[in-house]
């Protein structure tokens, strides 16, 4: 081969590097990684908003058990907003979602009641009526007399709430009865809505 036959060999080996359909490749593999940064950035900014929402703003939880009917019932889901105790206290009548006291730091045993006493009240049972402060309370959300044994008086301490369920039935509800009024620090969350079955959706 010819100096000049190499000459023009090597010529049109370097314009076949810098033929369109090369440069067009290289060009698509580019527009191929910066895509896939992009798509790889908005996930992992998303799972951070979802799970700060999750431990800071709401979660769902699902109700097992009687204890609350016929307010709720089994297997509903719960829309949980713990926003509301990051800026807030708990207050009579909420639906609060609480780590069942007594148990260990590593079980998640969680429980729903409602908050008929908040710090400084005066709790009692009698006649199997519950009464505040010495006044009768008026629970529109239950549908029988509480059956069990009588209880209290007992008062309140700073940042403690006394829960109960609200199936008043005997035996029916695990609740501050038993254990006492709890920390607020048990404390995870306010259930605002039932979201499932959507045909009981609505806010409590």
């Amino acid at each position: 081969m010819s100096l000049l036959e190499r000459d023009m060999e090597l010529d049109e080996k370097k314009a076949g590097k810098d033929s369109p359909s090369s440069m067009e490749s290289s060009t698509n593999r580019s527009e191929w990684r910066t895509e896939l940064f992009d798509w790889l950035k908005t996930f992992a900014i998303a799972f951070a908003v979802v799970m700060v929402l999750h431990f800071f703003v709401f979660n769902l939880s699902t109700v097992e058990g009687h204890s609350m009917e016929p307010t709720l019932t089994e297997n509903e889901w719960l829309f949980v907003n713990k926003w509301a105790y990051l800026v807030g206290k708990p207050k009579v009548g909420d639906v609060v979602i609480l780590k069942e006291p007594d148990t260990g730091a590593k079980e998640k045993k969680f429980l729903v009641k409602r908050v008929v006493g908040v710090p400084g009240d005066r709790i009692q049972i009698h006649n199997k009526r519950l009464y505040r402060n010495g006044e009768l309370v008026e629970e529109p959300y239950t549908d029988s007399l509480i059956e069990d044994m009588s209880y209290g008086p007992e008062v309140i301490s700073e940042g403690h709430y006394f829960v109960m369920g609200d199936n008043r039935h005997a035996r029916a509800s695990l609740d501050s009865r038993s254990f006492h009024a709890v920390p607020d620090e048990l404390i995870n969350g306010r259930a605002d809505y039932i979201l499932w079955p959507y045909k009981e959706f609505r806010a409590l």
